[in-house]
């Protein structure tokens, strides 16, 4: 009887998902070399014979504007020194300064963001509300946060913050927990782990090593962290919910999923239950993953979750969910039934089938020919180098996969350029305009490799619309703002969310896509305050960005560089 009514339910997301709006452009990126692009920064997983696990998950990538000149720089996180690795010369992270032609500077040295740490991940927000954006370096090991001072610098404070923190760190999110008006922090923690694990699994008497299933190693507990206004955060887990769950934590999205008007968190979790953490506000926290269907896969089994990302996917109003597991386990899309709980429609939208052999980590939700659709794109590549000598038709390199929104989601990934017929080694992914034309570019960052940059060509003769939302009363990031436009008789929505990808930030801007459209009615924002006041924008200007500022009536016009 259940399959049946899920068979049944599934036909009618399908029916609703074939009512949305056609595709209106072509999508194309292309692929920017390091002679073009300036970056010439490659990772080192510190491969070794043992096979230390740490060594497969990174690493993670970023864009942010850190000089607030308008154009979006890059940041990539490194390796470094650890119990089990002593690189023979210096690892560090790099910062790449846009130069708003096309290429980037290496400014790593300049701006004092080197590292020093088993780097994993990156979280970029503005947690002291000056305007400049904050950087936290999730690592194995120490992790670190990096205050910038607004003069092209950094200084390290995590422990002066109050977030020294020595473990295994992986995906963070910032978000405004109880809308106080600065960000608080979820930072997942991963496994117990340490020197002495290396080298137990694979072929010991023949010495051959592979990485080894994480389900062999304890779970562990996340933190939340609240940012007490002062520039330092104290422990707002204990003795909640996140507290309580162990998990095995690598990607983390902060979402408003129940519509109470409080970001609520939802975890993906490797070889154990994923976690979804319903902010009651005053009340507290509650894990409701079981119940809302999204903790195990339809047969119960806990799968390997690594990438998460949240967003209104058919246009009902409603956050769905996304996570991508590891080859076998197949990717999971939760629509969001509206009344607490979500069904998987991996199967009845063909990502299931498209993800059945490939392991998946960065994602992101967004509208990548601004054709007014959502578009969904994932970054793949298995976890063990080695996976091909006892997997057959499972690789270590794997393909990108693009699923073009509207009318249906289609895997439009043999149409969407030459990356997409190459393999990578793919882990973080960041999406972010790097040349202001309204197209949202990727990043990728390679496990062992130099990263992959692709130029966004997409949806030519499209329109758009780009915000950068400026919170006054709110989170200077407006994380949790809700922006809603009419156009052509129909209102639609989206939410900025916090976190999401895998290890990765993205361009903090908003971008509408328009298609056709030549002019929207009206465009407002409902701020992430106590009081959800909102703020209406009739009939902007379209094709660029404009700056709004919290409770100033018309927003602050800010012409492309």
């Amino acid at each position: 009887m259940r399959i049946a009514s899920c068979l049944v339910a599934a036909t009618a997301v399908l029916a609703v998902l074939l009512t949305g709006q056609q595709d209106s452009g072509k999508f194309q990126f292309v692929e920017v070399s390091p002679a073009d692009s300036g970056i010439h920064w490659i990772h080192d997983n510190a491969r070794s014979d043992s096979r230390f696990l740490p060594e497969s998950l990174g690493p993670g990538c970023a864009f942010l504007d850190y000089d607030g000149d308008g154009w979006q720089d890059v940041f990539l996180v490194n390796s470094g020194p650890s119990d089990f690795y002593r690189p023979s010369q210096k690892r560090r992270n790099a910062l790449y300064r846009n130069q708003g032609d096309g290429t980037f500077l290496d400014v790593t040295e300049a701006a004092g963001v080197e590292g020093g740490t088993f780097g994993m991940g990156v979280a970029v927000a503005d947690y002291d509300n000056d305007g400049d954006p904050d950087l936290l370096v999730t690592a194995y090991g120490a992790l670190k946060l990096f205050q910038n001072q607004g003069d092209g610098t950094f200084r390290e404070v995590a422990r002066r913050a109050g977030l020294a923190w020595t473990g295994w760190t992986t995906s963070a999110a910032w978000f405004d927990a109880d809308l106080d008006g600065d960000l608080d922090v979820y930072i997942g923690s991963f496994v117990k782990f340490d020197a002495s694990m290396g080298g137990i699994c694979g072929k010991n008497g023949l010495g051959l090593h592979f990485y080894c299933i994480p389900s062999l190693f304890e779970p562990t507990a996340s933190r939340l962290y609240r940012n007490n206004g002062d520039g330092t955060f104290s422990r707002a887990d204990r003795g909640t919910a996140i507290a309580e769950a162990l998990g095995k934590a690598l990607g983390v999205v902060a979402d408003d999923v129940d519509g109470n008007g409080y970001m609520d968190l939802f975890i993906a979790n490797d070889t154990v239950q994923n976690f979804l953490f319903l902010n009651h506000g005053p009340d507290g926290w509650e894990e409701v993953g079981l119940w809302a269907e999204v903790a195990f896969s339809a047969d119960g089994r806990a799968r390997s979750g690594m990438g998460v990302d949240a967003a209104d996917w058919n246009g009902d109003g409603k956050s769905d969910l996304f996570v991508a597991n590891v080859d076998g386990e197949m990717f999971s899309l939760y629509q969001n039934r509206g009344d607490g709980t979500f069904l998987d429609v991996a199967f009845p939208t063909g990502i299931a089938e498209a993800t059945r052999l490939l392991s998946g980590w960065g994602l992101r939700f967004a509208d990548f020919d601004l054709d007014g659709a959502v578009d969904l794109i994932l970054a793949n590549g298995h976890p063990d180098d080695m996976i091909e000598r006892h997997r057959p038709r499972v690789t270590y390199r794997e393909p990108l996969l693009l699923f073009a929104g509207g009318s249906s989601p289609r895997n439009v990934s043999g149409q969407a350029g030459g990356p997409f017929q190459e393999r990578w080694p793919a882990r973080g992914l960041a999406v972010g305009d790097y040349d202001n034309n309204g197209r949202l570019d990727v990043l990728v960052g390679n496990n062992g490799e130099a990263p992959l940059v692709l130029r966004n060509r997409s949806g030519a003769g499209n329109h758009w619309l780009g915000l950068e939302l400026v919170g006054v009363r709110s989170n200077r990031d407006a994380i949790g703002a809700k922006v809603s436009w009419r156009v052509g008789g129909k209102t639609r929505s989206l939410r900025k969310v916090g976190g999401g990808s895998y290890l990765s930030s993205h361009d903090p801007r908003i971008i509408i896509g328009l298609g056709a459209v030549t002019s929207l009615d009206w465009v407002e924002i409902e701020w992430p305050n106590r009081e959800r006041t909102r703020q209406r924008i009739e009939k902007p200007a379209l094709n660029r960005y404009i700056k709004v500022i919290e409770s100033v009536p018309q927003p602050v016009a800010r012409p492309v560089p």
